[in-house]
C-alpha cells in the first residue's frame, strides 16, 4: 500500500522537468489549493497557486496541470527581510556637517 503525500494550501513545491515537460525553467510555487475535483489521467493533477521569486514573493499566479509523482516539496527557510528604501529628505533641507 501507497501513501501520497497530500498537497495543501500553503505547501512549497519545486516544480522542474519531472513535474512537466513545461518547466524547463524550474520554479517554485506556493499551492493555493489541490484541484482534485478535475478529471486527469492517472498520476497527474491540476493545482493552483503563485509562482514565487527568488525572495519568496508571488509574481504570478497558474493553474498547473502536473505529475504527482515528480512534485517536490520545499522546506521554507528564514523569512527574508523587506528591503525598504531610505528614507527623503524634505524639499529645501540642507545636510549639517
Amino acid at each position: 500500500m501507497t501513501t501520497e503525500r497530500p498537497i495543501r494550501a500553503g505547501d512549497l513545491l519545486h516544480l522542474t522537468r519531472a513535474a512537466s515537460v513545461q518547466f524547463v525553467r524550474p520554479i517554485v510555487v506556493r499551492v493555493i489549493r489541490h484541484l482534485a475535483d478535475r478529471h486527469t489521467y492517472h498520476g497527474w493533477t491540476w493545482i493552483e497557486g503563485y509562482e514565487l521569486d527568488v525572495r519568496g514573493e508571488a509574481v504570478a499566479k497558474r493553474e498547473l496541470y502536473v505529475r504527482r509523482e515528480g512534485l517536490r516539496w520545499v522546506t521554507p527557510g528564514p523569512p527574508v527581510p523587506a528591503t525598504r528604501r531610505p528614507a527623503r529628505r524634505p524639499r529645501g533641507a540642507k545636510l549639517s556637517v
